[in-house]
């Protein structure tokens, strides 16, 4: 049985300590992220992190190991989410985690030799094996809880991007100009096609300008994608003109055995929007 409320107490007592001893011995000359900030808000509030992590962690040793990670989980979601955190590299985070540890079993080690005529050294030897394992389960739920934190905010960022390099500019008469920019890859180019549709069907466009001047290449995939946005754009009513073709576009599209019949092409955005021929 791991469970003692003494060690507890013990630890409980000296948590500010452990804080304060912690933060003090870190290396401001190696350290960056929100270990470096000389900000007294930012400071106070890594401390009040760093001082929950201990009344929390302390638990282990007064409550199941089930109730013990489910009320752990707050403050490990809490610090995967937070701002500094977030800006402070991985590697540097678990490096404090560790030191944490070692003080711990400093920690743990005072208190057996205070206590050697009431505490076995099994004992002793178990709540060290439980604080290694404790500290192990947090760090890989904080490694895990990070990555999908940065993961959502990279999706939601690419998606944001999707949206905005690839709009369907309104015109005069019903008209409406893409115009498509940098490297299209397969989930970028079906992206395009659903947003393009959506966005001419809900503002009534009957005519679509089509820029491509503004992409370098496409690969076989995506060729194909273009031009099922083009079909399905004519499904619902949509003409589209095309511009700006690349010759290694054009030879790609060639070699693909695409044809660009009843398509009307035009070398540049200003021909097609002029109605000019080639």
């Amino acid at each position: 049985m791991h469970k003692s409320r003494a060690l507890h107490d013990y630890l409980k007592d000296r948590a500010r300590e452990l804080t304060e001893e912690w933060y003090n011995s870190i290396d401001k000359s190696t350290a960056s992220g929100v270990y470096a900030s000389n900000d007294p808000e930012v400071i106070e509030t890594l401390k009040q992190q760093n001082f929950d992590f201990h009344l929390h962690l302390i638990k282990l040793f007064v409550e199941d190991e089930v109730t013990f990670f489910q009320n752990f989980d707050e403050w490990i979601l809490r610090i995967a989410r937070d701002g500094e955190h977030q800006s402070t590299p991985i590697h540097l985070i678990v490096a404090e985690f560790t030191r944490v540890r070692t003080q711990y079993l400093q920690y743990i080690k005072e208190f057996f030799r205070e206590n050697k005529d009431a505490v076995s050294y099994d004992e002793y030897d178990l709540w060290n094996k439980v604080i290694v394992k404790a500290f192990d389960s947090v760090v890989l739920k904080y490694i895990e809880e990070t990555h999908k934190f940065s993961y959502r905010q990279l999706k939601a960022q690419q998606e944001m991007i999707n949206e905005l390099s690839s709009p369907v500019i309104s015109l005069n008469n019903n008209h409406a100009l893409l115009p498509l920019v940098g490297d299209i890859d397969t989930a970028r180019a079906k992206f395009i096609l659903e947003s393009t549709l959506n966005q001419c069907a809900e503002r009534g466009v009957s005519k679509l300008y089509i820029d491509l001047s503004g992409v370098v290449m496409v690969d076989t995939m995506v060729a194909h994608q273009i031009f099922q946005l083009i079909d399905a754009l004519r499904m619902i009513g949509v003409e589209t003109t095309i511009s700006g073709i690349r010759p290694e576009i054009a030879l790609t599209a060639m070699q693909l055995g695409l044809s660009f019949d009843n398509i009307t092409i035009k070398s540049t955005l200003s021909q097609a929007l002029s109605g000019a021929e080639q």
